[in-house]
């Protein structure tokens, strides 16, 4: 079944594999962009948390 699968999908891909390198820096790009939204919006909410916890401790001394 595999082997008929894998023999159909090479019938119907195309050959010619010119964009190839286009399609897979895409993909890394779009990977990257995802790692980088994850780890900004983790740091911003740390970021906000100690600037919170500051507030506070400058806010007892009044």
């Amino acid at each position: 079944m595999i082997q008929y699968l894998l023999s159909w999908l090479k019938t119907y891909l195309p050959k010619d594999e010119k964009g190839q390198d286009l399609s897979e820096y895409a993909m890394l790009i779009g990977v990257i962009a995802l790692v980088v939204l994850f780890a900004v919006t983790q740091l911003g909410t740390n970021l906000s948390t100690v600037f919170q916890n500051i507030a506070d401790e400058v806010a007892g001394w009044f």
